[in-house]
């Protein structure tokens, strides 16, 4: 997996100059995706699409590996080191504070945000950012561009580069498909899903299961936690859209 690349550790004083509009042509784009899912790591694609849209820099997280407030949930940069760092609090905080309904709702809706004030950027770089929100299989994921302060970011070609990040995610399987067992959800914490999307309290799924009632909270509270969810609701609603009840 490529986390941070080495260049996203150097520190950036001048941004690469970048042209206004799209850097390169939808065919040459089409080659280079071609070449990454045959034999290239991820990153070259997502720089292929960085610089198709016009942007400078590509960040792909994903949302359920950000519960600590580490940096395990970048899958894939090359920002600088410092800014992801300091950004990173502020994407989980963002991603906690929007329910369910709102993240579905957001898929591939380019959305851009403030750069807070006391992050340095680049040279040249504009003190906004851009988020697409991808969701490959379960997996809930965010593609995040950096561009130069002369660009406007086309809608279309953004919403376009996102469906492609999607499909390079969930083809490079070593990436996309990180399926360590700590984001599981075990046989049990799914069977007290079920019975909360039955309407049931946890008195009663203790009662149905035959074990305690805080037992019964706390395989509810680590769903809630692999899920990024906030409220059994919220985990009701992740449930049914990835089919698990």
């Amino acid at each position: 997996m490529e986390i941070l690349q080495a260049k996203a550790a150097r520190s950036f004083e001048v941004a690469a100059p970048r042209a206004r509009g799209w850097g390169i042509s939808r065919e040459q784009l089409i080659g280079r995706l071609g070449e990454t899912v045959s034999r290239s790591g991820l990153g070259n694609g997502l720089a292929a699409l960085t610089e198709y849209v016009g942007a400078s820099h590509y960040l792909l997280a994903r949302h359920d590996l950000s519960q600590d407030g580490g940096l395990d949930f970048v899958i894939c940069s090359d920002w600088p080191f410092d800014v992801v760092r300091r950004l990173s609090r502020i994407v989980v905080g963002l991603n906690a504070k929007t329910s369910e309904l709102d993240k579905c709702l957001a898929a591939l809706q380019p959305c851009f945000h403030p750069m807070p004030d006391d992050i340095d950027l680049p040279r040249g770089i504009s003190r906004s950012y851009c988020i697409l929100a991808l969701n490959v299989g379960r997996s809930r994921l965010s593609f995040m561009l950096l561009f130069p302060e002369d660009v406007i970011l086309s809608q279309d070609g953004l919403r376009d580069i996102g469906v492609l990040a999607s499909y390079l995610a969930s083809v490079k399987a070593d990436v996309a498909v990180r399926q360590e067992r700590e984001f599981e959800l075990t046989e049990r914490e799914i069977e007290c899903l079920f019975w909360i999307a039955e309407g049931k309290t946890s008195d009663e799924i203790a009662v149905i299961l035959g074990i305690s009632r805080n037992t019964i909270n706390n395989y509810i509270t680590s769903v809630m936690r692999k899920t990024a969810t906030r409220t059994r609701s919220e985990a009701i609603a992740h449930a049914v859209r990835h089919n698990l009840v």
